[in-house]
C-alpha cells in the first residue's frame, strides 16, 4: 500500500463504518466456528491493528498476535493492539506446521503482493487440524475501482469462487456469503460513477458526516449479527468465508 494510506488506515481504523462493520462480521464468524480457549488466533495481514484490537479485547479467550509485511504498519498494530506483531509475508509465513488454532486475514488474498494459491497453502499448514480460517475479500470483479488500485488490489471475488478456491488449497467445512448488502447499491454507484484518477488514485477510507457514519456503522453491525446467527447474505459489497482444516 501507499504511504499515505498506511497513514490515512492508523488513522481511521476502528472508525470508519465500513471497517466497524468488517470486524463485526469477522468475529461473529470467527465466534461461531472458533478453536477452543488459549488457541492462538493470527491475523495475517494485520494492517494497522484494527481487527487485532478488536480480537485482544472482546475475544481475550485467545492469544491474539498479528502479521504484516509493512514495518511501519506492524509498529502501529503493535502499539494500537499491545498483541505481538512480526513482519514477514502471509505468501511465506514464519510459524511452524500446526501452529494456529485460527487465522483471520482481512482483504489480503486480492492484493498484488499476495500468491492466493501459496498463501492458502500457509494457512493450511499452520493451522492445527480442527483449525478454522476466516477470510474477508473485496466482492464483483465489475467494481474494481480507483479504491482498489489505491491499496494494490488486483483482484475481487465471488462466493463461489473463494469456495473454489479453499476447496483446492485442502479446507473442508466451507461456508461463504456475502455482507454489506443494503448499502452495497450505493457503494457500487460511487465506484462507478467516482471519476477516474490514473496518476494518483485516491481510496475510500475517509470519515463521512457523522449521522451518516452512525446510520451506516448501524446497519453493518445488524449484518454482522445476522451473520452470527448463521444466516447468509445473497449479495454484498464483501466476501465473508469461513474454513476448517481436517
Amino acid at each position: 500500500m501507499e504511504r499515505a494510506e498506511y497513514e490515512r488506515l492508523a488513522e481511521f481504523d476502528r472508525r470508519l463504518w465500513w471497517f466497524r462493520g468488517l470486524h463485526a462480521a469477522m468475529l461473529a464468524a470467527l465466534n461461531r466456528r472458533g478453536p477452543a480457549a488459549g488457541s492462538r488466533i493470527l491475523d495475517a495481514g494485520c494492517g494497522t491493528g484494527g481487527l487485532l484490537a478488536e480480537v485482544a479485547e472482546r475475544a481475550p479467550q485467545w492469544t491474539a498476535i498479528g502479521l504484516d509485511r509493512d514495518a511501519m504498519a506492524s509498529a502501529v498494530a503493535r502499539q494500537a493492539s499491545g498483541r505481538p506483531v512480526c513482519v514477514g509475508s502471509v505468501n511465506d509465513l514464519p510459524f511452524a506446521d500446526s501452529a494456529l488454532g485460527a487465522i483471520l486475514s482481512a482483504d489480503v488474498l486480492c492484493h498484488r503482493a499476495v500468491d492466493e494459491a501459496a498463501a492458502l497453502g500457509q494457512f493450511h499448514r499452520c493451522l492445527k487440524s480442527g483449525g478454522v480460517l476466516v477470510l474477508n475479500l473485496p466482492a464483483y470483479r465489475w467494481l474494481l475501482s480507483d479504491h482498489d488500485r489505491a491499496v494494490h488490489n488486483i483482484r475481487r471475488y465471488t462466493a463461489g469462487g473463494v469456495r473454489r478456491l479453499l476447496a483446492a488449497a485442502g479446507f473442508t467445512a466451507i461456508r461463504t456469503g456475502y455482507w454489506n448488502m443494503v448499502l452495497f447499491p450505493l457503494m457500487a454507484l460511487r465506484r462507478k460513477l467516482k471519476a477516474r484518477n490514473p496518476t494518483r488514485p485516491e481510496s475510500d477510507v475517509k470519515p463521512l458526516p457523522a449521522p451518516l457514519e452512525a446510520l451506516f456503522a448501524a446497519i453493518v453491525t445488524c449484518e454482522a449479527a445476522v451473520l452470527g446467527w448463521g444466516l447468509r447474505l445473497p449479495f454484498g459489497g464483501s466476501v465473508l468465508a469461513t474454513a476448517v482444516k481436517s
